[in-house]
């Protein structure tokens, strides 16, 4: 389906300082030594002995270390999981740490382990020579990455590559799997590439461990019992960082076709020896377009006119088809308001590619009030295309005896609720097949006809839904009953409701923030010393304005409310409540015709 993913810049060197190679084992442990000068961080894994690297606490050196440390004794010693990257900033180097973690399950007979926190060291002992400027931009950095340091659905392993999919995996040539984790993956899905850079340039292999997120990794599994036989499923699901952000800030497509919220989930099924595997990817639809946050609930969205667009769509389809095949695009938006003018132009551009088949389909139309089961009209249009594609086929001697040569694509406007809702069934489906040829079922038998294992299946999938919205909104997916049980529950409403609100809060007031985090640890935003703060700013950014105008608000309808209560005492009462009145509508009126200008936006890249 896919040929090997280019490879990150930098040398292959060996297993780190002082040790052999480690072909594409990483330390599983080590510790973490303070001396007044630099930090070490040794590896105590007894199948990666000697292996160490130290870090300047002033300049930041990174140096692979031989040198005996017995004889020194460090201030502090502590226990840490993992080196995820260093990061310069504009007068000290910052190293990200795992300090805890939990194992999550196998893939591939390897562990799999999700990061539970992370911190980055301070090697910044420089910055007390820095001007006053230098040092409020490098303590504004620094809040960006304290906010990285909360990012949710992180997965590693130390002996095994995540983020090539199954049949990828199965296709890796002898020399290449002996190669360093960082080689053999695919650079498109290591959530940490940019960090990682320096630790490959000082060839420490053994220390620079890919980290996925369902921002580039979501692992969930759930095993069951399958007449007398014991079976597993797996989602694994890879977030792209070439165009990397949040909700709002990351819409559709850049010039180079890379695609907001582009992840590839991939659905694994583990039966009496056989192993199969089934993808679809999901993607923002790749126009130039944006809905820029402006206190609305609703933002208007904003199809931008550039000569570029119809190369940049045929870009990111050109990619897709390399990477994947024949390539279906189930467009799921609204086709009234907004949402029908992008998908009018979405439509038209795809028009111009014949090599690729496009399917609109009116979700909220078509499934109004809950009613899931209308995606098998969708179904029917694609199943001859859905089964011709197929999905991969493992034989219990590890032989292929069939290979996917086709991708669905889905986008909704986020590419989340809708999105994952419309993937799990046709998950369903890809299933149902998959069990047949198995031989588990017959022609006539499907998964919801075992109540049990049905259930387990459809909350495998919420939970996955919900850990990519988190990390893409900030909040559990919405509709979330219709893949749990079909349907939505009082209960699942009012979730929504809370969920709704929530990501109206964080678009508005967080996300910007989060936004130039991302853009910096991405390596999207390149810091200067040079020129102009990036952190100097104009007009209404220059102040929080919020607070106060929520202030005069709030206190202009309380005097008016007041006010207006006394007014049968005198003219001097009416007046008052007028006054009042007219300065809460100003205030009112004030911050509509300025929302933008109140919301949280992102200082560091533009929007392209």
């Amino acid at each position: 389906m896919e040929g090997e993913g280019e490879e990150p810049g930098g040398h292959g060197g060996g297993g780190g300082g002082g040790g052999p190679p480690l072909r594409n084992l990483c330390c599983r442990e080590l510790s973490l030594l303070e001396f007044p000068d630099r930090y070490v961080i040794r590896s105590v894994d007894p199948d990666a002995p000697d292996h160490a690297f130290s870090i300047g606490r002033s300049d930041g050196l990174v140096e692979p270390l031989f040198e005996d440390l017995s004889s020194l004794t460090p201030s502090r010693v502590s226990t840490i999981y993992g080196v995820l990257g260093i990061i310069r900033l504009i007068a000290g180097t910052y190293v990200l740490l795992i300090t805890s973690r939990k194992e999550v399950g196998t893939h591939l007979n390897s562990s799999v382990f999700h990061v539970t926190s992370m911190r980055f060291l301070s090697c910044n002992g420089a910055l007390k020579h820095s001007t006053s400027q230098e040092k409020r931009d490098e303590a504004y950095f620094m809040s960006l990455l304290r906010t990285i340091e909360s990012t949710p659905g992180l997965y590693y392993s130390y002996e095994r590559d995540l983020t090539l999919n199954l049949q990828r995996t199965c296709k890796l040539t002898e020399e290449r799997m002996h190669k360093p984790l960082w080689k053999q993956a695919d650079p498109r899905f290591i959530w940490n590439h940019s960090l990682m850079e320096e630790l490959i340039e000082n060839k420490l292999d053994a220390f620079t461990i890919p980290a996925i997120q369902g921002n580039i990794l979501s692992f969930q599994s759930v095993q069951f019992t399958l007449k007398d036989s014991p079976a597993r499923i797996t989602l694994i699901s890879r977030r792209c960082n070439r165009r990397l952000g949040t909700r709002m800030w990351r819409r559709g497509a850049n010039l180079e076709g890379s695609t907001a919220n582009f992840i590839e989930t991939e659905q694994i099924l583990e039966f009496e020896g056989y192993k199969s595997s089934f993808l679809q990817i999901r993607g923002s639809i790749p126009l130039l377009w944006e809905q820029i946050v402006d206190l609305s609930y609703k933002p208007r969205l904003n199809i931008i006119n550039h000569d570029e667009t119809p190369k940049v769509v045929e870009r990111h389809f050109r990619d897709v088809m390399q990477r994947y095949g024949e390539t279906i695009a189930i467009d799921l938006t609204d086709k009234e308001g907004d949402e029908g003018r992008l998908s009018d132009a979405f439509a038209a551009e795809m028009e111009k590619l014949p090599y690729c088949r496009y399917v609109p389909f009116d979700f909220h139309h078509t499934c109004a009030k809950g009613n899931f089961d209308n995606l098998q009209l969708l179904y029917d249009q694609i199943k001859e295309n859905v089964e011709s594609q197929g999905y991969l086929l493992i034989n219990t001697d590890g032989e292929i005896l069939i290979e996917q040569n086709g991708i669905l694509r889905v986008n909704c406007v986020d590419c989340l609720d809708r999105t994952n809702v419309t993937q799990s069934y046709m998950a369903r489906k890809s299933l149902n097949l998959q069990l047949q040829q198995m031989g588990a079922f017959s022609s006539s038998e499907c998964i919801s006809m075992y109540s049990d294992i049905y259930e387990k299946f459809k909350i495998l999938w919420a939970e996955h839904g919900d850990e990519i919205s988190l990390e893409y909104a900030g909040t559990h997916a919405l509709k979330g009953d219709l893949v749990r049980y079909g349907r939505q529950t009082v209960g699942g409403m009012i979730k929504d409701g809370i969920s709704a609100l929530t990501r109206y809060y964080l678009n508005n007031f967080q996300d910007g923030i989060r936004q130039d985090a991302l853009d910096l640890i991405s390596g999207r935003y390149t810091i200067s010393r040079s020129g102009p703060s990036p952190f100097q700013l104009n007009g209404f950014e220059s102040l929080s304005y919020l607070p106060v105008a929520s202030a005069l608000i709030v206190g202009g309808l309380t005097m008016t409310t007041f006010t207006l209560n006394q007014v049968g005492r005198g003219t001097q009462h009416f007046i008052s409540s007028v006054l009042w009145a007219g300065l809460t509508a100003g205030v009112v009126a004030l911050v509509k015709a300025n929302g933008k200008q109140f919301c949280s936006r992102p200082r560091l890249c533009s929007l392209l």
